[in-house]
């Protein structure tokens, strides 16, 4: 009994190593190649991927779309043998439900899908074939605070306007209009503690993780698409393939001169 036990035990712990193993692509390209390595818990997008690449959708597409210090962009269907200077990148016409997660940023090397704008594409939904890799840009400490600054404004607004109401400003101009310093001083005192107050121990306002602020100050990244699309892998090897491709001369379009063509393989 206690062998059958073990037994279970082991093939139980064996199968849930099997479920969390992350899954491994190579992006090949002939400027070099990039292992990625999908995320399980985007689990639509990383199934859709492997199944796309086993087909064989993305072999011979192009990287179309090459935007310096921000994405590389690729996996349209009709790029596919496209002249140059075609225009494409249109695909097909299918979604992907989104997979948003707090966790997975755009930081350099980061998978993603493309989609819609928000005035189309209500709930974020992808592209169902087309991704993109973010080269991005290393941001300062500074820019960091300032953007983590950004974000709360709603917060602080909010809390402004429950301690200085319309009310209190008539209080206040009336005392400022009488000279009644003393008096303006208090009030407007005790609005400004009051607010400061709030502000300090608010629990809703919203920081950016250290591990964040450290891979876009250190490798890059493209800050303002997070939350915006859904990022489900990321470059474990290669980034510097990432620059190459993403330092070549382009067209209009952002399409390369030089054709940057795509082979995926489904590693495990």
């Amino acid at each position: 009994m206690k062998k059958l036990v073990t037994a279970l035990f082991l093939i139980f712990s064996f199968s849930l190593f099997a479920q969390e193993k992350e899954r491994m692509v190579l992006i090949e390209t002939n400027l070099g190649n990039m292992k990625v390595k999908l995320y399980n818990d985007t689990p639509k997008h990383r199934d859709n991927f492997i199944r796309l690449a086993r087909e064989g959708h993305y072999d011979g597409t192009l990287f179309y779309r090459v935007i310096k210090d921000f994405v590389i962009q690729g996996g349209s269907s009709d790029s596919r043998g496209a002249i140059a200077g075609q225009s494409i990148g249109f695909g097909k016409p299918m979604t992907i439900d989104a997979e948003i997660k707090e966790e997975h940023y755009h930081k350099k090397g980061a998978l993603a899908a493309p989609r819609q704008p928000n005035r189309e594409n209500f709930y974020k939904e992808s592209d169902i074939s087309q991704f993109y890799i973010v080269q991005g840009r290393k941001y300062t400490e500074k820019e960091l605070e300032m953007i983590e600054k950004s974000v709360n404004i709603p917060i602080k607004n909010a809390i402004r306007r429950k301690y200085y109401t319309p009310e209190k400003k008539v209080i206040l101009d009336s005392l400022r209009v009488l000279k009644k310093v003393d008096e303006f001083r208090r009030i407007a005192g005790k609005i400004k503690e009051n607010i400061e107050f709030d502000w300090n121990t608010n629990t809703d306002k919203i920081y950016m993780p250290e591990d964040k602020k450290e891979a876009y100050m250190n490798s890059g990244g493209m800050h303002h698409l997070d939350k915006e699309y859904t990022v489900f892998g990321e470059v474990v090897e290669g980034l510097e393939v990432i620059d190459k491709i993403a330092a070549l001369p382009t067209d209009e379009n952002n399409r390369p001169f030089k054709d940057v063509k795509i082979k995926v393989k489904v590693l495990n």
